[in-house]
Formats: C-alpha cells, structure tokens, sequence
C-alpha cells in the first residue's frame, strides 16, 4: 500500500487525542478513509477553505508523518485535492479536521437538552 504524507498542526493533534485518544495514526488513518468514503457515496464532505494552502507557511508548530493507506483511499484523495487545486498533503489535513468537526458534532447533538 502506498505511504501519503500527512501534516497535522496542533489543534488536529490535540482534537485528536481529546475525542480518540493517543493512537493518533490510526486516529489519521480512519479520517482519511471516512472522508474517502464520504466522496465514493456521493456525500460530498465540506470542501477546503481557499485560504488552506495559505496554512503551510503560519509558522504554527507541525506534525508531519507517512501513513500506509489502501490505493482507493489514496487515489479518491488525489482525485478530490485536484478537483479542489490543493495538494494531497492539504486534503489529507483537511480530511482530520472535517472527522473532528463531526465527531464532534454527533457527541454534541446526542447530548440531552
């Protein structure tokens, strides 16, 4: 399986290990297969900001890693961050923060009133 390069800056590490706790590559790996899957069922998740490609260079303390992935994956990945003029690096980090938003957001609606 080919390795993707994913960036994680400290809030997606922290968010991660918040809501899934430490292993944060299987954390990454599983993000990366729910947004993955979300563009296969034709529900698309929320696109990237325009302003993502601008994030590399902020200067905020990063986290980079090579994640094994399956070739679908991968490729619906590619496919999306060049449907969106991104690289696959970007997507990928993207991808954490879209899984977070939404674990997030199903704790909170599960939540009583």
């Amino acid at each position: 399986m080919p390795a993707m390069k994913v960036v994680l800056g400290t809030f997606a590490r922290r968010g991660i290990e918040s809501q899934l706790g430490s292993d944060v590559r299987a954390a990454v790996h599983a993000a990366l297969c729910h947004y993955s899957s979300s563009l296969a069922a034709g529900r698309p998740p929320v696109a990237p900001p325009r302003f993502i490609a601008e994030l590399e260079g902020d200067g905020a303390p990063k986290e980079t890693m090579n994640l094994t992935v399956e070739p679908e994956v991968e490729a619906s990945l590619r496919r999306e961050a060049a449907r969106c003029g991104i690289g696959i690096d970007q997507i990928a980090s993207h991808s954490v923060l879209v899984y977070l938003a939404e674990l997030d957001f199903l704790a909170t609606s599960s939540r009583p009133v």
